[in-house]
C-alpha cells in the first residue's frame, strides 16, 4: 500500500496527460471528420481527390509513424511543434479520417426521399442537414463511433514515442526503477476503467438516440 501511494503522483500526472490527448482528439476530430465526410461527395473532382488521398494516407499508415513524422520529421524542414501539440495534431488528423468514413457510411444510409421531403417543406441545405439528416446519421454511426473511441483510449499510449509522460511511460519508469510489474498492473487497471466508462457512456447514448426512427 505504501508503494502505491509512492508511485501514485507520477501515475496521476500521466493520467491527466492521457486524458488531455483523449478529449482534445475527440473535440478536434469530430467536426473535422464530419466536414471531410461531406467533402467526399463534393461535386468538384479536385476536392474529392484531395480528400480521398488524405483518407488513404491516414488509414494506410500507422498512427505511430504519423506521430514520429509530425514531431521529428517536420522539424527537419523547419516546422516544429511542442510535444503535446504534435501528439494532438497527429491524433486529430488520424481519427478524423476514420470518423469521416464512418460518417460517410451513415450519410449514404439516409434515403434520398428524406432530402426531397425537406426540400418540399422549404428547408434550406443547412437546416436539412442539421435538423433532419445529422440526427439520423448520429444514431446510425454510434456503434462504429464507439469502437473508435475505445481504440482512442488505448492508442493514447503511443505518445510515449515522442517523450510525453503519459500513464504508460510513468508506469514503465516506475517498473524499471523498482524492478516490479506492479506499476504496469496499475496502468492496465486504469486503461480498463477508462474503457469501461467510455463503453457505459456510449451505451447510454445509444438508448437516448433510440427515439429517432
Amino acid at each position: 500500500m505504501n508503494y502505491l501511494f509512492e508511485i501514485l503522483p507520477s501515475i496521476t500526472s500521466g493520467l491527466s496527460l492521457t486524458l488531455g490527448v483523449f478529449f482534445i482528439t475527440l473535440i478536434g476530430s469530430l467536426p473535422l471528420g464530419i466536414l471531410v465526410s461531406l467533402g467526399i461527395n463534393s461535386p468538384y473532382f479536385t476536392i474529392r481527390w484531395l480528400i480521398n488521398g488524405y483518407i488513404w494516407v491516414m488509414r494506410g499508415t500507422p498512427l505511430l509513424l504519423q506521430l514520429i513524422f509530425i514531431y521529428y520529421g517536420l522539424s527537419m524542414v523547419g516546422i516544429s511543434f511542442p510535444r503535446f501539440e504534435a501528439a494532438c495534431i497527429a491524433f486529430i488528423i488520424n481519427y478524423a479520417a476514420y470518423l469521416a468514413e464512418i460518417f460517410r457510411g451513415g450519410l449514404q444510409a439516409i434515403p434520398k426521399g428524406q432530402y426531397d421531403a425537406a426540400k418540399v417543406l422549404g428547408l434550406n441545405k443547412f437546416q436539412t442537414f442539421t435538423k433532419i439528416i445529422l440526427p439520423q446519421v448520429v444514431k446510425i454511426v454510434v456503434p462504429s463511433f464507439g469502437n473508435e473511441v475505445v481504440n482512442l483510449v488505448k492508442d493514447t499510449s503511443l505518445i510515449y514515442v515522442i517523450g510525453l509522460g503519459d500513464i504508460l511511460r510513468a508506469g514503465s519508469i516506475a517498473a524499471s526503477r523498482d524492478v516490479t510489474l506492479f506499476p504496469y498492473l496499475l496502468v492496465g487497471v486504469l486503461y480498463l476503467l477508462m474503457t469501461a466508462l467510455v463503453t457505459i457512456a456510449l451505451r447510454r447514448s445509444e438508448k437516448r438516440l433510440s427515439v429517432w426512427r
